[in-house]
């Protein structure tokens, strides 16, 4: 296993190599929070790239705040800049809507796309003793939802939405304590948000008998996001299909990276996915069919890349 926490420091260097690249090539990856999965995806693509390009390119992966934080960076920061951020944020940005009001910047529009990376996905869990199989059965059971994470606004979004709230007790714990509550019969179910598979609800599921709730076509359009399929067998006792709501994830960078690097940066990410698989099993959740979430233009280097691999991208580019 070639994975290595190790962070390694730099700056984006051009050169003209027969590939394009100079003999080391650094880029820094704007990720999440120290300590989140998606830090750790970060930690796990800068491995993979050096693996892949045998040391050419080279990847310091930054702590983040949000995506928000990343999109505004934008503005910033150089050639060597890639960051994750959900795609519809990108194009709040560069239409200066909701959290961009007021912040409109020229360097917004110069955003472009590379790859997709696991989405975040919903997923409510309930105990098997709570004999719940539909969100309408979350009427009269205690939910945990966490506080101020994409999953507890979510997850309290969709009891709004679907009539829920008055009939739902909400625990009042951290979401890390979701789990041993769950075993201990102090809650019926609990509500996160993460790329499957989620670390906290393998160990559910690993622990105690659970059920992972699936949501109609029609509950997923109200819902307003991407619907996603978590396949049968994902999860201890799972023996059919999960469909659920997810919001997509993409990596990007801007105009100003170079093509050869933004051509080595996703052809090197779609070779290396399945040797990222084998580190964590969410990369399996990454199939070229994501990049139709992605609304931005594709870098031409990327572009590149998917022309030369007969990977179709959105109508958009």
């Amino acid at each position: 296993m070639y994975f290595r926490k190790t962070l390694i420091a730099g700056s984006l260097v051009l050169g003209a190599a027969a590939t394009g690249l100079a003999a080391e090539t650094r880029v820094t990856y704007k990720s999440a929070k120290t300590g989140s999965s998606y830090y750790q995806m970060g930690v796990e693509l800068a491995e993979a790239m050096k693996a892949g390009t045998d040391g050419e390119i080279s990847v310091t992966v930054e702590e983040s705040q949000g995506s928000v934080q990343n999109v505004m960076e934008v503005r910033a920061r150089g050639a060597d800049y890639v960051f994750t951020t959900p795609p519809a944020l990108v194009g709040l940005a560069q239409q200066g809507k909701a959290m961009f009001e007021g912040k409109s910047s020229p360097q917004f529009e110069e955003i472009r796309a590379l790859f997709p990376i696991p989405s975040l996905t919903m997923h409510f869990v309930m105990s098997a003793d709570s004999e719940a199989t539909s969100l309408e059965d979350l009427a009269g059971k205690t939910i945990l939802l966490g506080k101020g994470s994409f999953g507890a606004n979510e997850g309290a979004k969709y009891l709004e939405l679907f009539g829920l709230s008055d009939d739902v007790t909400i625990a009042d714990a951290e979401l890390s304590n979701a789990v041993n509550a769950l075993k201990n019969g102090r809650i019926d179910g609990f509500v996160t948000a993460g790329s499957f598979p989620a670390p906290n609800v393998i160990e559910a599921a690993a622990s105690t008998p659970v059920t992972v709730l699936s949501l109609t076509d029609d509950q997923i359009a109200e819902t307003k996001r991407t619907r996603l399929v978590i396949p049968a067998g994902t999860y201890a006792g799972q023996e059919t299909d999960i469909v659920t709501t997810s919001l997509p994830v993409a990596a990007f960078t801007t105009t100003q990276m170079d093509d050869d690097t933004a051509y080595e940066l996703t052809k090197t990410y779609w070779e290396q996915k399945e040797e990222l698989a084998d580190v964590s099993r969410w990369w399996n959740g990454v199939t070229p069919e994501l990049l139709e979430n992605v609304t931005t233009a594709f870098h031409p280097g990327a572009l590149r890349y998917y022309e030369e691999a007969g990977i179709a991208v959105p109508a958009t580019n």
